[in-house]
């Protein structure tokens, strides 16, 4: 077998052993959804959580996901006992990659004693995956984005 760490830049740090990857992998899952489960989930009419908007109110009115509660993260001390049961699940979302206003969201929730996840992607994810978002004027979808969803496919079955 050739040693590959000297000639492949992506292995000059080799890969973990087995048990270690899966420790990690599994703690990733366990803090983390995707846009397509989250869905899968919400579609299926008893998701078993709670999906919260943590964006402001401007967010809010633009576009957000059917179902979500709206509760900014700056508001989650103050209210989130009067929204949220603390038996239930929860799942937090921002803007997207760039934004780690959900990951915020969810420390807050979790010293409050919830349990949560992050919906990795946030809004914008949602929306590129041609999922509905709910406005004032109603619900609107996008095209499936090809780079992010597969295209005539409402999941991507990973």
């Amino acid at each position: 077998m050739t040693d590959t760490t000297m000639t492949s830049p992506a292995l000059r740090v080799p890969p973990a052993a087995p048990a270690e990857a899966a420790a990690f992998f599994t703690a990733r899952l366990t803090f983390q959804a995707d846009v397509s489960d989250v869905h899968a989930s919400l579609e299926s009419g008893n998701p078993g959580f709670v999906l919260v908007d943590s964006r402001a109110a401007a967010g809010w009115e633009q576009g957000r996901v059917p179902g979500a509660v709206h509760l900014p993260t700056a508001d989650i001390p103050a209210r989130a006992a009067g929204l949220l049961d603390p038996a239930v699940p929860v799942i937090t979302y921002c803007w997207g990659p760039g934004c780690d206003g959900a990951t915020r969201a969810a420390l807050a929730l979790a010293r409050l004693g919830y349990r949560v996840k992050e919906m990795i992607g946030g809004i914008e994810y949602w929306i590129r995956e041609g999922f509905p978002v709910e406005t004032a004027t109603g619900a609107e979808r996008h095209v499936p984005d090809p780079l992010t969803a597969p295209i005539g496919s409402v999941t991507c079955a990973c």
